[in-house]
């Protein structure tokens, strides 16, 4: 018996676009929702294998270690109904549809906390090669300023660990 490899790769290409249109606002959303009930089930799984603490890393000037700590559940889609691993990675580390977030380098800007703040405000329409996935405004979330924060300093945090 013979079996579609293509088949397979199409489906599995199929699920993971429908994943990125959910967590990329290609979903509607209502402005009261602000929890984690739309997230696919794929995603749902993956961000409960986050640990619930938070790095150990630099902060930066008015942040606290709780902020970072709720940053954390926002980017891995545990609050505030954020999914920004799903383009980022669960560890940040990037993929194949957005860079990653836990390094010194940054395509564009200079990965200061307001730069950050304004990245996620203002999202990324056109993204920098190689990437092709926009970056909604808020990651498609319906975020509140000290939520914009408290992500904020997470990706700060994981960014400037002083290694």
């Amino acid at each position: 018996m013979r079996v579609s490899v293509m088949g397979t790769k199409s489906a599995a290409a199929a699920a993971v676009l429908a994943i990125v249109l959910t967590a990329c606002g290609g979903g509607e959303k209502n402005a009261a929702d602000t929890t984690s009930a739309a997230v696919p089930a794929a995603a749902s799984a993956a961000a409960a294998a986050v640990p619930a603490a938070a790095p150990a890393g630099a902060l930066p000037s008015g942040a606290t270690m709780g902020m970072v700590a709720e940053g954390d559940s926002i980017f891995h889609g545990q609050a505030a109904g954020g999914l920004c691993f799903t383009c980022h990675g669960m560890d940040a580390k990037g993929t194949p549809l957005a860079p990653s977030l836990a390094d010194t380098v940054w395509l564009t800007g200079d990965g200061s906390y307001a730069f950050i703040q304004k990245r996620v405000i203002d999202g990324m329409p056109k993204p920098a090669a190689p990437y092709v996935a926009p970056m909604p405004p808020m990651g498609g979330a319906k975020l509140t300023p000290d939520q914009v924060k408290a992500v904020s300093a997470y990706v700060y945090s994981i960014s400037h660990t002083g290694a």
